[in-house]
């Protein structure tokens, strides 16, 4: 086919004279063949049969498909292999314009952040509301995560000094920056608990660390362990919801905004830079207010 010629013409560009990865060569060729693929079952076997439509309507197809749509940054790379491959072929005058300059990706919807209720936010909680250590420090991490909205790689992050003031914790951020968030009564008393009665324990089967949540060993807690301690509470609450680290951090600002909290405060406790980043979750909220409008109003529907 003169497309598949056109394709192993355009990888043996990138991979000789420009000198790519081979690892990059075979991401252009799995988008590039993808996009082969539906050009031919659209009835286009020459590149200059290419229209700027059947761009357009591809990155549309990959968004839309019932089996694993692309996300808005997979659809980016897809597009710019396409463009690759357009423009090399209009430089070698296979083609006398290149469709694909000036095509956007589809713009998707917002994903909402996927918030648990409160109810379901105490159940996992109370799931490690045991004495021994290992659940002291299981809960201590899940209150701080709840009460600050931190994000899992700022709580494992944090050394014993930026607990202070008794309801205060210093996270530090994303480009380094620090921020002050307040911690709740519930998160400040399992601290506590965790400080006195369980981080001794494992402190001493391991190196001198300033690490705030340790390990069985010792050890600084890793951002994968703080999955596993939550995906595990999650178990023993019996929540079928998908539960993640990052799902405190939603629910902490959905609740906030819920309870009446200024947008502007939340994105301060967040950390976001910009506002709109936090503005999502007023759409969150939003659907709450319209589910139960229109379940509980006798003439929503």
């Amino acid at each position: 086919m003169s497309l598949t010629r056109d394709l192993d013409q355009y990888l043996r560009h990138v991979s000789i004279e420009r000198g790519l990865s081979a690892n990059t060569v075979a991401a252009y060729r799995r988008d590039l063949t993808m996009y082969l693929e539906w050009l031919a079952s659209r009835t286009v076997t020459e590149i200059g049969n290419v229209e700027r439509e059947h761009v357009s309507d591809f990155l549309r197809h990959l968004a839309t498909r019932e089996d694993t749509p692309l996300t808005a940054t997979s659809l980016a790379r897809v597009l710019s292999s396409v463009r690759g491959l357009h423009r090399f072929l209009l430089e070698e005058e296979r083609i006398e314009v290149d469709v694909a300059r000036d095509v956007k990706p589809p713009k998707l919807p917002s994903r909402l952040p996927k918030a648990l209720s409160i109810e379901q936010v105490t159940a996992l909680l109370e799931a490690s509301g045991g004495d021994d250590p290992q659940s002291l420090r299981d809960r201590a991490l899940l209150e701080l995560l709840y009460a600050t909205g931190a994000r899992v790689s700022e709580a494992v992050s944090l050394n014993v000094d930026d607990v202070f003031d008794e309801d205060i914790v210093r996270l530090i951020g994303k480009g380094n920056k620090e921020r002050i968030v307040p911690v709740g009564s519930y998160a400040r008393h399992a601290l506590d608990a965790y400080l006195v009665r369980a981080r001794p324990v494992f402190s001493v089967r391991g190196t001198a660390t300033p690490a705030l949540f340790l390990g069985a060993r010792g050890q600084r807690v890793s951002r994968q362990n703080a999955w596993l301690i939550i995906r595990a509470a999650a178990e023993r609450a019996g929540l079928t919801a998908e539960v993640s680290p990052h799902t405190l951090r939603h629910s902490f600002a959905t609740h906030l905004l819920q309870g009446g909290a200024d947008v502007r405060v939340v994105q301060e406790l967040l950390g976001h830079s910009s506002v709109a980043t936090t503005q999502i979750y007023t759409l969150v909220t939003a659907d709450t207010l319209r589910d139960m409008y229109t379940t509980a109003h006798p003439r929503a529907r």
